[in-house]
């Protein structure tokens, strides 16, 4: 029989790191999420700014990134941006444009900006650089 030593030394060491990983990645996962939502935001607020002429800004100040969420269904983790302002969905999809009462007669129809369409046309070209950037900065903290 020939007598030789295994070292685990590096096996318990890779074990450790993967269970490491198991442990810490929910929280880095919702970590990567946030962060891509906050950039998903930038990209709106700029599409927002470049097509929408608003004084009081209340509209730009409105647009949000929500919180991540675990979809039941896929399992995946998702994350939203938003506008919280009332008059949102108007400047989005177009509009009506009515006269006062007692009449109320109609102007015409004001065309929507489609903010959010082509914020959303852009971060789908842009959404892998921004995961792999991150996916990056959480392999270097491991």
């Amino acid at each position: 029989m020939s007598d030789f030593q295994l070292d685990a030394r590096e096996l318990d060491r890779f074990r450790k790191d993967l269970d490491d990983l198991i442990y810490h990645f929910p929280t880095e996962a919702k970590r990567l999420m946030r962060l891509s939502g906050n950039q998903a935001r930038k990209i709106v607020l700029k599409k927002a700014k470049q097509s929408v002429i608003e004084d009081t800004g209340e509209y730009f100040r409105s647009i949000k990134r929500g919180k991540v969420w675990v979809d039941e269904m896929s399992g995946e983790y998702k994350v939203r941006t938003y506008s919280r302002s009332p008059h949102a969905h108007l400047l989005e999809y177009g509009h009506r444009m009515v006269g006062h009462a007692p009449e109320k007669k109609e102007l015409g129809f004001v065309l929507g900006f489609h903010v959010f369409d082509k914020a959303a046309r852009e971060i789908n070209l842009i959404w892998p650089s921004i995961l792999e950037r991150e996916y990056n900065k959480i392999l270097k903290k491991l």
